[in-house]
């Protein structure tokens, strides 16, 4: 690798690594300033003490955050509610945690900034002379159909926790009112900046500092033990080295060599196929830079390949920067969700919803 490599390289992923440092302190000082108790109280008493309205009505946040704020943001922000929801309620945790960890992979086709996989193919298809419009338009039928696949399939394999009714505990203990104010408002102004376009490693770096700042002010005590997952990010690092110094020798060329041409159902499922086991190998995006080439200039080839890396990732912990976020989120709630479980269950999710998503885009193109 030279020495322009290896900064074009850096160049592309510092805000990923920055983002994932600083989304994940603004987390977790949102969490000991008390807003996703608070927030999981709420969402507890909208349910009316009905188990399946709780669940719909935290899926389809789940759902609407995922498509307009980003898959990213839905595991930082929503992971915690959730958690927090279930352990004031009595429920099982995986039920809320799997749910949301699922639908940020599965629901982030249908707009380009759902997922950053998306932006790099709207970036192609303008090149090809398509736009926005052309994207949504191509990729809302399959984006349904990953949606639903999935909400159904979380329903059936936690129907028992959907069973019955539950009693709504007390509000949150009492917390800083400044403290607790001004990071809920920090946690509201994310989603629309990243959807407005602004650079998210700039908001997470800023909405960090200024928690941070908030939080020495008003209660030293909060910042002890602050975890920064230096580890995950190495680790994230390490695996996308390697995966493009790979591709300088050719890795394009031998995982591309046996994908069939055309726009064909076979041919979709391949490319979509393709795209998710790549996903779970090394991560869903410099997987989608590998085969983007494969798409050979095909919208219906590109959106198949979106489907593979976006709805794909679900079978091991680092097939998603999403996936991670949720690991970390997880940990800090102390809650641990056996991968002997996940793994089995995400590979059962990601095999049904692909493949009926890339269908779905074969019948729709």
């Amino acid at each position: 690798m030279t020495t322009a490599d290896a900064l074009a390289l850096a160049e592309r992923l510092g805000p990923v690594v920055v983002f994932l440092l600083a989304i994940t302190v603004t987390a977790e000082l949102a969490e000991r300033a008390g807003v996703f108790d608070v927030a999981g109280h709420g969402v507890a008493r909208l349910g009316g003490g009905r188990r399946w309205l709780l669940w719909v009505l935290f899926a389809g946040l789940a759902v609407v955050a995922t498509i307009v704020l980003s898959l990213d943001t839905t595991a930082v922000l929503l992971t915690p509610v959730g958690l927090a929801v279930a352990a004031q309620v009595g429920l099982d945790p995986r039920l809320l945690a799997v749910t949301t960890l699922w639908i940020a992979n599965t629901g982030s086709l249908l707009l380009p900034v759902s997922n950053l996989t998306n932006l790099l193919a709207l970036h192609t298809l303008e090149s090809d002379g398509l736009g926005h419009g052309d994207y949504v338009r191509m990729a809302w039928v399959p984006a349904l159909v990953a949606v639903v696949v999935t909400l159904v399939l979380v329903a059936l394999l936690h129907r028992r926790s959907l069973r019955g009714r539950y009693a709504v505990d007390a509000p949150p203990e009492p917390h800083d009112l400044v403290l607790l104010r001004v990071a809920g408002v920090v946690c509201i102004v994310l989603g629309p900046l990243f959807a407005l376009g602004a650079p998210p490693w700039a908001v997470a770096l800023v909405s960090a500092g200024l928690l941070l700042a908030v939080t020495w002010r008003r209660d030293r005590r909060l910042l002890r033990g602050l975890p920064v997952p230096w580890a995950m990010a190495a680790g994230f690092v390490a695996v996308s080295v390697v995966v493009d110094v790979l591709q300088r020798h050719g890795l394009a060329d031998l995982v591309t060599r046996g994908l069939p041409d055309g726009t064909g159902a076979g041919a979709l499922l391949a490319l979509a196929g393709a795209g998710a086991g790549l996903s779970n190998v090394v991560n869903n995006l410099p997987a989608y830079l590998v085969l983007e080439p494969a798409a050979g200039g095909s919208a219906a080839r590109l959106l198949a390949l979106l489907v593979g890396t976006n709805a794909g990732p679900l079978v091991t912990p680092w097939a998603s920067l999403a996936t991670l976020l949720w690991i970390q989120r997880c940990r800090a709630r102390g809650v641990s969700i056996s991968w002997r479980w996940l793994a089995p269950a995400g590979l059962l999710c990601a095999v049904i919803v692909v493949v009926s998503s890339a269908l779905a885009l074969s019948v729709a193109g």
